[in-house]
């Protein structure tokens, strides 16, 4: 007969097999981008697994952000989710670079071609944009201009009272800080950003958030969480041509 020792043994390595053997749990995913006729069935913030299908027409598009990266699914027929080739999250992990958000490199991420400049980063505000905007520290707020040759001064204006500051951008200065002691930002507080016309170019409010988040699905649902569609579209455009490129190699 077996002694207890060998016994206890035997039973763990068929523990180990039975794990082993386990199917992998099916890896989820959340929807942080959709377009096309029928593509509004799977609004931002659905969260869909691998073993999910779903059922598009000619032109829809869906984008979903996953912990190993990206799945773009388009055109007609029906899809299972996990049969979409996937991109690596190299772009997630240089869009939000938390450490980006603490420097001001100037002329640095300025484009020298005639494509319509991008956000470098997450974390860095398009003064020409309106809407809510997430970021680790309200004390370093970093302005950015899209791409716009020339010099440019806008103001940022608190709503509530009469703090304000200009921000100045020319051809070598892309990314601006906003000077904490002039305008403080708080916390659900509006904010105005006057063009160098005096035209109004974006309403914002901010939200702190702090939590490291390593990977896109994890980040994406906290952004639409706290209402921070512009970077959640920023996130979804920029994964969504990193796939693309993926595609036409």
């Amino acid at each position: 007969m077996f002694s207890a020792r060998i016994r206890a043994r035997l039973t763990a390595l068929a523990l180990c097999g039975g794990l082993l053997a386990a199917p992998a749990a099916a890896l989820a995913g959340v929807v942080v981008k959709s377009s096309g006729p029928t593509a509004s069935r799977y609004p931002v913030g659905t969260k869909l697994d691998d073993s999910a299908s779903i059922t598009l027409r000619e032109g829809d598009v869906v984008t979903v952000l996953t912990a190993e990266g990206t799945r773009v699914i388009r055109g007609a027929g029906t899809h299972r989710v996990g049969d979409r080739p996937q991109v690596a999250n190299d772009r997630f992990a240089a869009l939000t670079r938390k450490r980006a958000a603490n420097r001001v490199r100037t002329g640095a991420v300025r484009s020298d071609n005639d494509e319509t400049p991008t956000n470098p980063s997450l974390w860095y505000v398009d003064v020409t944009r309106s809407g809510m905007i997430c970021l680790y520290d309200l004390a370093a707020v970093r302005l950015w201009r899209p791409g716009t040759a020339g010099t440019s001064t806008y103001r940022v204006v608190d709503a509530a009272g009469p703090a304000n500051v200009d921000v100045t951008f020319d051809d070598t200065v892309v990314i601006a800080a906003l000077d904490p002691a002039r305008l403080p930002i708080a916390e659900g507080g509006a904010y105005r950003v006057y063009g160098p016309d005096g035209a109004l170019s974006a309403d914002l409010s901010f939200v702190q958030i702090g939590e490291d988040f390593g990977t896109p699905d994890a980040l994406a649902e906290t952004l639409i969480a706290k209402g921070c569609t512009v970077q959640v579209e920023a996130l979804a455009n920029s994964l969504e041509a990193a796939a693309a490129g993926v595609d036409a190699g």
